[in-house]
């Protein structure tokens, strides 16, 4: 298996609207991908169809598996983090651990404990009596636990802090994460993954507008601020994008040397987020 997940013309109807339009995308092992987008964009739709929770057309493949036909065999390779109250309220710790170690042949009941010797989580704690960050603490333990290839976080800090959300990044890379393992993240806090990411693709209307590694988006896409008299030099090189902001003009562009923007003004790599508004483009973005 050279990919974790593979797809060749992934599409995805619903009635007359196409979530996703005919995807082909590869990502091997030891990867962290964001896949970012705005709301409707297929982004939960494509996560569906990863985990084998919808039907698709196309071709799809996930840590080798067909999803929509080996789905049991695939969730032993597979884990996935959405929203903290996917948890019941009622339950405590101890009989979580419980459940999951009967359901999950990978899980490790130790490791999973050692996890939690890090936190103020103690195994009589009921999920109701827990904040929303440490109960985001004891999700990422159970599944940090279970050794899988791939990891699906779908807004996985949604809510937190700011405190709890680096935390939970932190144990993902220091405890989680190797060149054997797989992370795909979707979340709407670009600023606080684009450190961690590997790999960006941006969905818009269901297709791939952007797929690349963060090094190649460092080397193709450039960001210049100049001055007013400097503009009108500056449009002549093609910009993706352009705005000001306190009388500066700043101008995005895509495979332009950078050498002959800097005698314009000051260069810089784009963040995600500046590129996912430029390419995305007006009152959607």
């Amino acid at each position: 298996m050279t990919h974790i997940i593979e797809a060749r013309g992934l599409s995805k109807r619903y009635g007359n609207t196409r979530a996703v339009d005919h995807i082909d995308l590869q990502i091997p092992p030891g990867r962290i991908v964001g896949l970012i987008g705005p709301n409707g964009a297929g982004k939960t739709t494509a996560l569906k169809a990863v985990l084998g929770l919808t039907t698709y057309e196309g071709e799809l493949k996930v840590v080798g598996r067909d999803p929509a036909t080996q789905r049991d065999e695939l969730m032993e390779d597979v884990c996935f983090i959405a929203d903290v109250a996917v948890l019941p309220r009622w339950i405590r710790v101890w009989q979580a651990i419980d459940i999951v170690e009967g359901l999950h042949p990978r899980f490790s009941r130790e490791r999973c404990f050692n996890f939690l010797k890090n936190t103020k989580i103690t195994p009589q704690h009921k999920v109701k009596q827990m904040s929303k960050g440490m109960v985001a603490q004891f999700h990422l333990a159970l599944v940090m636990a279970i050794d899988a290839k791939l990891l699906v976080l779908d807004e996985p800090t949604l809510g937190l802090d700011i405190l709890y959300r680096k935390q939970f990044y932190t144990n993902l890379l220091n405890d989680y994460f190797d060149d054997q393992r797989t992370i795909l993240i979707t979340t709407h806090q670009v600023e606080e993954v684009e450190h961690i990411l590997t790999d960006l693709i941006f969905i818009k209307d269901g297709r791939l507008t952007l797929n690349s590694s963060m090094e190649a988006i460092q080397q193709k896409y450039v960001e210049l601020m100049t001055a007013a008299e400097h503009a009108e030099q500056a449009r002549s090189f093609g910009p993706i994008t352009e705005r000001t902001l306190f009388g500066k003009h700043i101008f995005l562009f895509e495979g332009v040397d950078r050498d002959h923007l800097s005698t314009l003004g000051e260069t810089r790599t784009p963040s995600v987020a500046d590129l996912f508004v430029a390419m995305m483009s007006g009152a959607e973005a």
